[in-house]
């Protein structure tokens, strides 16, 4: 395969109620707890929560390939949906879009995460086609994020 898919995503559901999912997944800063790529990310600009165009950085480690994207939060419905672009550095220019939806699934929340390839010029795709072969098909390894995100919001409600 030469190239990546510009779209995918993923779906489960987890014991953990949506406040308690949204309470984790709204604070960038603890994506590293629950992320397998994504080693961590802290806010830009002065910020401290989800709001549309609040800026943040994430770092990335995939085996010993490491990166970072800067992103933009482009839509909050609190509880219930975050959505942000990942900008990529010159002369990359990737973006892709990723969205989380939380909806309640009996005691317990169905997330399910999606991404779009907004940009990714040709030439960057198959260099990261055959840096990143787990990004030839990322359901699985979105999946498994998603059920680390209901593990760490459950634990963290049951710490209090």
């Amino acid at each position: 395969m030469t190239g990546l898919p510009q779209v995918g995503g993923a779906e489960v559901v987890v014991a953990a109620r949506p406040e308690q999912v949204w309470a984790v997944l709204s604070d960038v800063t603890r994506v590293g707890e629950w992320s397998g790529e994504c080693r961590g990310a802290g806010w830009l600009d002065g910020a401290t929560a989800v709001a549309p165009g609040v800026r943040f950085r994430g770092t990335n480690r995939v085996r010993w390939i490491r990166w970072a994207r800067i992103s933009s939060v482009e839509h909050v419905d609190p509880g219930r949906e975050l959505r942000w672009l990942t900008h990529g550095p010159a002369p990359m220019w990737d973006s892709t879009e990723w969205t989380v939806r939380l909806d309640p699934e009996g005691e317990g929340t169905r997330i399910r995460q999606d991404f779009r390839v907004v940009s990714l010029p040709a030439f960057w795709e198959r260099v990261f086609a055959l840096l990143i072969p787990e990004h030839h098909d990322r359901t699985a390894g979105l999946a498994a994020d998603l059920r680390r995100l209901g593990d760490v919001a459950a634990r963290s409600l049951s710490r209090r």
